[in-house]
């Protein structure tokens, strides 16, 4: 295992990234958007050479760094990665190189200055890190809250120009949610630490793995404890019925915020409930698992109904995710193996898959100025590269068998359905919902005749939008071909939190025949 401080490396360069491309002048936006672009992609090398270093087979965290912080109230900088944080900040470091790219022009089209746009792009980079790396449990609610303020500033400050009024009511819709959920945790986490330090001779602390190990929690102080973890999370994730807020940031956020918000920035809420909220609170979360799994089930119909309705494209691959996340709280409170690593590469896959939705209907919405589907029809014609991609990144997003979804959304299903055999059959007509909604979608806006002729002028996907969507759909195609490399590293992991709460996946009940070498049985 290598000691190298990759977290910490991987934390320090975008923030002095970030500083220095906010120091710039206003005139200097070219190179705001190279040192942007060469920073994000250090920082997806650092990713890259931290998940070859990470030994999967290595029970715990790696690449661990503690430091005091604040001692007299146990607070310490404190990182380390296992299987399911590491592929979470490989995407997160994926992603914002493509962000970039995807956000060249994009970023000149608004009255604003465009060093601040890729800085706050930079300074949620490293809260996105942060958040995942953290395992002191303090230093998760900072950057759980940090992230808060450039995610705002995008949405507020550099959404569609013509809409202030809708953008600054989505940005303050945005932090108010997240603000109040952040305040459950934060009372959550205060409760964490005066339950350490009654019980520790060495005082409160704020150290995950010493909590996770030593606390002593009674099942009634754990379901109140959980439900400020679990709303807080619910929020960001967002799950039904608190996913309010995410349509009207997810189309009023420029296109590179739009696929941070939803490819990453959610993540943080389902990475929380198997991070957190499962090994803390063990015996709260089983009490409270029929309905997480409830809500999960609704959210899975409720949101694929709302996509079909929605004639804003924004707004539809935003409710989409509100479906995918179902799945993904599906798979999490299952509590089984199978399915927490399908929920885990699930959180991966959909970062992809609406990711590059995302950043093609935001191609689409700037060559045509319109989020609706009503101005498109026909463009296949026009532009046949923009629209195979389109093609490729909803048959992700419907679980395609051969793309990247299918066998995460197969494994949540299976896992589930060793359990709960009737909630993971009724998850598995949401499927059909998903169809639905994506090739009623696609047929509406890309195939047919051309339906205005202004649309013949529209031009096909540039060098640098080529560049953008490549890596993307190489990886939704080859993880959807051969996904081991992600498996491997994130089944330990999940088998781990599952085995500390005394989980394990169930017997198989059918009869395994008997046969012996040379004779009859």
């Amino acid at each position: 295992m290598s000691t190298a401080p990759w977290l910490t490396i991987m934390l320090i360069v975008p923030a002095v990234g970030s500083l220095l491309v906010a120091l710039l002048p206003r005139r200097s936006a070219l190179l705001a958007k190279q040192l942007a672009l060469a920073v994000s992609l250090v920082v997806l090398v650092l990713a890259v050479l931290a998940t070859a270093a990470y030994d999967p087979d290595k029970a715990g965290f790696q690449f661990g760094q503690k430091h005091e912080w604040i001692k007299q109230f146990g607070v310490s900088y404190s990182v380390g990665a296992d299987g399911i944080s590491l592929v979470l900040m490989l995407l997160a470091a994926l992603l914002v190189p493509v962000v970039v790219l995807a956000s060249w022009d994009e970023a000149d089209n608004v009255n604003r200055s465009v060093p601040a746009f890729f800085a706050l792009l930079l300074a949620l980079e490293t809260g996105m890190i942060g958040v995942f790396a953290a395992t002191d449990v303090f230093l998760f609610y900072v950057f759980f809250e940090a992230m808060l303020i450039p995610m705002y500033f995008l949405i507020g400050s550099y959404g569609p120009v013509e809409e202030k009024a809708q953008r600054s009511y989505a940005a303050v819709k945005f932090l108010l949610y997240s603000l109040f959920g952040g305040l459950l945790m934060l009372a959550a986490v205060i409760g964490l630490y005066v339950l350490s330090s009654q019980q520790f001779d060495t005082g409160g602390t704020f150290d995950f793995a010493t909590l996770r190990q030593h606390l002593v929690i009674t099942p009634d102080t754990q379901k109140l404890l959980f439900l400020g973890f679990f709303i807080a999370f619910a929020i960001k994730a967002p799950l039904f019925p608190f996913h309010t807020w995410l349509p009207d940031a997810g189309a009023q956020s420029p296109t590179g915020g739009a696929v941070l918000l939803v490819g990453v920035l959610d993540k943080v809420g389902t990475f929380g409930l198997i991070r957190y909220c499962i090994p803390l609170f063990p015996d709260a979360s089983e009490y409270f698992a029929p309905m997480v799994l409830a809500l999960a089930v609704i959210g899975i119909f409720y949101g694929a109904l709302l996509a079909i309705g929605q004639r804003d494209m924004k707004r539809l691959v935003a409710y989409t995710s509100l479906a995918h996340f179902g799945f993904i709280a599906l798979g999490t409170f299952a509590f089984t193996s199978q399915a927490g690593t399908g929920a885990v590469l699930y959180m991966v896959n959909h970062g992809l898959s609406t990711g590059l939705l995302f950043v093609v209907v935001g191609f689409l919405v700037s060559r045509q100025g319109s989020r609706d589907v009503g101005a498109y029809g026909g463009m296949a014609q026009v532009t046949p590269m923009l629209a195979g991609v389109f093609l490729i990144a909803g048959l992700s997003s419907l679980a395609l068998p051969g793309t990247n979804s299918f066998v995460s959304e197969f494994l949540v299903l299976v896992g589930t359905f060793t359990e709960y055999r009737a909630l993971a059959i009724v998850a598995t007509c949401g499927i059909v919902l998903a169809a639905i909604y994506i090739l009623f979608l696609y047929q509406r806006t890309m195939t047919g005749p051309v339906k205005d002729e202004k649309l013949r002028l529209v031009k096909d996907l540039s060098v640098r939008e080529r560049v953008v969507v490549a890596p993307m759909v190489a990886l939704i195609i080859g993880l959807g071909v051969y996904p081991k490399p992600l498996l491997d590293i994130i089944t330990p992991a999940v088998t781990s939190t599952f085995e500390d709460i005394g989980k394990s996946d169930p017997a198989p009940t059918a009869p395994v025949a008997a046969t012996q070498s040379g004779g009859h049985s």
